[in-house]
């Protein structure tokens, strides 16, 4: 059998109650705002929560974007402003669902022995590539810093 939401302005996955417990898929939580009831059924007040929701999730997004070249964490605090639209936006809960997918799919492709090895393979090679750039740079040049170089 199965169950819909009923409330209005809410879209809700459908659950198959037949299922056995422990079922392979955990069913997903339904769309929709997570404001409290009492904003719900006001209309201006739900508004202005919605409004209030997007100007801070907008402020931290911006704040993210501004850390991309800067140091500190951009990308955790664009997914952080992402999180607090999801709250309240139906588009901002699938962008963020579709995330987590494609994060958890890099994530096992990661840890495959054969992605592995080969990660590990590439990263000795870069290293040894680095090491003998420095290597030629210190017998051409000596440990001296490259703006202290003169034309020699």
């Amino acid at each position: 059998m199965n169950t819909w939401s009923d409330e209005p302005g809410e879209v809700a996955v459908a659950t198959n109650d037949a299922e056995p417990d422990g079922a392979a898929e955990q069913q997903e939580q339904a769309l929709g705002s997570r404001a409290p009831a009492f904003v719900k059924d006001r209309r201006i007040l739900h508004l202005s929560w919605q409004v209030g929701i997007f100007v801070v999730g907008l402020a931290v997004v911006v704040a993210g974007v501004i850390m991309l070249p800067l140091p500190g964490p951009g990308w955790i605090v664009i997914f952080g402003g992402m999180a607090i639209w999801a709250t309240e936006f139906v588009w901002a809960q699938l962008v963020l669902r579709w995330t987590k997918r494609k994060v958890t799919e890099a994530a096992q492709r990661a840890l495959d022995p054969e992605v592995r090895r080969r990660n590990i393979v590439l990263t000795s090679i870069g290293l040894v590539i680095i090491a003998a750039l420095v290597g030629f740079y210190v017998w051409k040049f000596g440990v001296v810093m490259p703006w202290k170089i003169k034309d020699q």
